[in-house]
């Protein structure tokens, strides 16, 4: 069974941080990209960051630039999403997910990938 599992979430007041893991098994993913994104109630699921297999190279919504930081571990499998400066409206599940049959450059777009975690809550209230 491949399975991704996200952890880290939780309640916090506005500007803490947080660290989120997505812990990948069953399979190596090691070769190819990984993405985080994110969904609130009512709304979109929208992509938040992304980092290529060997985390060279990163990518980030507007919105969280400058304040989230996407690495990864593929020794042990893992890809983080650190969030520092967190805001009321970064409030979501948290989704991670890896394109293992993406044959682009470096970014899969959200169709592409093709293995997604359940996802974690995120709360940012005060």
């Amino acid at each position: 069974q491949v399975q991704l599992v996200e952890s880290g979430g939780g309640l916090v007041q506005p500007g803490d941080s947080l660290r989120l893991s997505c812990a990948a098994s069953g399979r190596t993913f090691s070769s190819y990209p990984m993405g985080w994104f994110r969904q609130a109630p009512g709304k979109e699921r929208e992509f938040v960051s992304a980092i290529n297999w060997s985390g060279g190279n990163t990518d980030y919504a507007d919105s969280v630039k400058g304040r989230f930081t996407i690495s990864r571990d593929n020794a042990k499998n893992t890809v983080y999403l650190q969030m520092n400066s967190l805001k009321p409206e970064d409030t979501a599940v948290y989704y991670c997910a890896g394109a293992t049959y993406y044959s682009g450059s470096y970014f899969p777009t959200h169709d592409e990938y093709d293995y997604w975690g359940q996802g974690t809550q995120v709360t940012v209230s005060s």
